[in-house]
């Protein structure tokens, strides 16, 4: 049905996804419905088949880069990036397609950041779509701090791909490179809480891409510190509008977005 679309990932039923959605669908006037659906890597494929007429899909960890591996066509910010968070319908299957670095470059440019030093926290997915967000901004070279740097392959062939300078290191909270002006963590809920025994400064800007529970602990510390926190709440709407607009062809209302998220999270950050 060309009028259903709907989240997939696992874990799922936190997703404030549907929130926003059908937010844009109510002001838009569009009788469709969005859904979240329970979805790991190997149920992908059965997924999509009984689905195959609907008008998209949003996805979230793990299914990023299994997304590449089921489309038909990529689209060349994903094959720059390595990963996907959309399909949409093909004539010749489903389209893969990044709005990740185009949530993060949103939500970076409402704070009128211009960082002379950024260090990235994690190599996954959402990692991969930062390297190109900033690159998008203006900053071709950072510093990437990671729990296991033998499983940074693929964000390094990003940033070759991207022609991203990338310096790696072992994340650890004494870490120099938790100094930079801006410190964007996209770990998973519960792995930068470490982070928190950190003392962070006023002229530091921490972004995680982790918006529930808002805020996190990373989030508070730099709080405390007097740094400037964005939270990943931001990155999950302006990423949100730009599928709206993909899925249905009309201009998100991103304001009614905006209001529906932090009415079912007030404390989200937006």
């Amino acid at each position: 049905m060309a009028n259903r679309a709907a989240v997939l990932g696992r874990p799922i039923a936190h997703s404030l996804s549907p929130v926003l959605h059908r937010a844009a669908y109510a002001e838009l006037e569009l009788d469709w419905t969005y859904d979240a659906i329970d979805c790991g890597v190997d149920e992908l494929d059965g997924v999509l088949a009984a689905r195959s007429d609907w008008a998209g899909f949003s996805a979230t960890m793990p299914l990023k880069h299994a997304l590449l591996d089921v489309a038909a066509t990529v689209r060349p910010i994903a094959a720059a990036v390595g990963s996907a968070n959309t399909l949409l319908p093909g004539p010749e299957g489903w389209i893969a397609d990044n709005t990740d670095v185009a949530g993060i470059v949103a939500a970076l440019s409402e704070h009128s950041l211009a960082p002379s030093s950024v260090t990235v926290l994690g190599a996954g997915g959402t990692a991969q779509a930062m390297l190109a967000a900033l690159l998008a901004l203006g900053v071709d070279g950072c510093t990437v701090l990671v729990r296991d740097p033998a499983r940074a392959q693929a964000l390094l062939a990003t940033a070759e791909r991207l022609r991203v300078a990338v310096s790696l290191a072992r994340l650890d909270d004494a870490a120099s490179a938790l100094g930079a002006d801006l410190v964007a963590s996209t770990l998973p809920p519960g792995a930068a809480d470490p982070l928190a025994r950190r003392v962070w400064d006023r002229r530091q800007t921490v972004f995680d891409v982790v918006y529930y529970p808002w805020p996190t602990a990373l989030a508070g510390a730099a709080a405390r510190g007097g740094a400037r926190v964005v939270s990943g709440a931001l990155m999950l709407l302006h990423q949100a509008a730009v599928q709206v607009a993909l899925m249905t062809g009309k201009e998100a209302p991103v304001r009614p977005m905006r209001l529906a998220l932090a009415a079912a999270a007030p404390r989200c950050g937006v």
